[in-house]
């Protein structure tokens, strides 16, 4: 989202990645398309996914990571650049981060888009891991080692969260504040502007079949189950109290694991199983194309946004939400910028818990939003306030990620 707008803030990116075959995960040819072809693109292999997963080890990150550590050092020393920019939840590259900046001299600047070092599931010791117990701990057990050192002489932290950089600050005492910002992802308005162009059909559901679809687009995971359950639980009680109203409406949880394959487990299904409305509810675990993704939005009749009970969690998919210019219900806890952003840009409804707030408790705030929702013609937009939208686009976005950029070439402060 920021690749179109670098040069004009002065700044010439060079991107360095993976063979597209080499990715386990959903493939996008329109997404590549998006990238402006005067920027160069090197791509790397990847050892093969079939092989690694026999130890255990199908991550991306093991995959490349030699070939990582080969290209960097060839590319860094065959180029002339400025600052080293990680932005991605692969986190194994950034443990290259501080050898190139002690061997090569070049600063660099982490992006965390999630936590790398999660205390998540110490305090839900009985919550199921990502991955299996035994993976998550190995991943934990590396990020332990892997992150402080990448952390030393980091010129720049960029995180979606105001929570990422206390929990970094404390864990690490050298970190000053004047090395974070908090800067989500920016709202990627001209995708929205190409998307018809495209002919993208979405394979999720039938937007002329008659019926009401409301899209939830993003993962699923236990820290999710909270809102779920309180939003499952106030559709069931309103269904028997109107249950005609409920015929035409189906909801869809779409992308909602980043496993493939038969490695995908259902974790919203269950809960709507659980709590008597599973005729309502469709999840698809597979992730599909970022374009394909907007389509979904597009073609909804509602959108719905899932909170986690972390009030860390940041939902960077709010402002394709907001784009597709569709009526919103979000559940999220009271802390997260989802909130603020939501009632500012007055582009939805968020309906807010916190740590003490029960199932039931949240019920008749849910319930309210429910029929509001109901009562809205299949046409309607929001009365969104753009002008309250506008700080955060992918171009404003951009502009201050290449202010960051900027700093970080200036001298180090000497502290007094």
């Amino acid at each position: 989202m920021s690749l179109p707008y670098f040069e004009a803030f002065g700044w010439n990116p060079w991107i360095l990645t993976v063979e597209t075959e080499t990715i386990g995960g959903t493939k996008d040819p329109w997404l590549l398309r998006t990238v402006p072809e005067t920027i160069p693109i090197t791509q790397t292999p990847a050892l093969p996914i079939k092989l690694t997963q026999r130890v255990g080890l199908g991550n991306i990150g093991w995959r490349c990571l030699p070939y990582f550590l080969q290209m960097g050092d060839r590319l860094i020393k065959e180029q002339k650049f400025d600052l080293i920019y990680f932005s991605t939840t692969v986190f194994l590259t950034m443990g290259l981060a501080a050898r190139w900046q002690r061997r090569f001299g070049v600063p660099y600047v982490l992006d965390f888009q999630d936590p790398w070092r999660s205390n998540y599931y110490q305090n839900a010791p009985t919550t199921k891991r990502p991955g299996g117990r035994f993976k998550y701990g190995f991943a934990q057990t590396v990020a332990k080692t892997l992150e402080p050192r990448a952390m030393r002489q980091v010129s720049h932290v960029i995180s979606v969260s105001a929570a990422y950089p206390q929990t970094l600050k404390q864990r690490y005492s050298w970190l000053r504040d004047d090395q974070f910002t908090v800067l989500p992802f920016g709202a990627p308005e001209a995708d929205f502007e190409q998307l018809p162009t495209l002919g993208i059909k979405q394979r999720i559901f039938d937007p002329k079949d008659g019926k009401r679809h409301w899209v939830y687009v993003g993962r699923g995971g236990a820290d999710m189950a909270f809102s779920l359950r309180s939003l499952f639980s106030t559709i069931r009680q309103e269904r028997d109290r109107n249950p005609e109203v409920w015929k035409s409406i189906q909801l869809h949880f779409v992308g909602t694991s980043y496993a493939t394959d038969d490695r995908a487990e259902k974790t919203i299904e269950p809960i709507a199983q659980e709590l008597g409305i599973s005729d309502l509810v469709r999840e698809h675990t597979e992730r599909i194309p970022y374009f394909e993704a907007l389509q979904t939005l597009v073609d909804s009749d509602t959108i719905v946004l899932i909170g986690s009970d972390d009030p860390s969690y940041t939902a960077s998919k709010l402002y394709p939400c907001i784009l597709a210019r569709k009526p919103i219900l979000a559940i999220f806890h009271e802390a997260s910028s989802v909130v603020s952003i939501l009632r500012s840009t007055q582009a939805g409804q968020a309906v807010t818990f916190n740590a003490q707030t029960t199932c039931e408790q949240l019920q008749p705030a849910i319930a309210q939003a429910l029929n509001t929702l109901i009562a809205l013609p299949r046409s309607f937009q929001p009365a969104t306030d753009w002008s309250a939208f506008a700080p955060y686009t992918a171009k404003e976005m951009t502009r201050q990620q290449c202010a960051i950029f900027d700093r970080c070439l200036l001298p180090t402060p000497v502290p007094s």
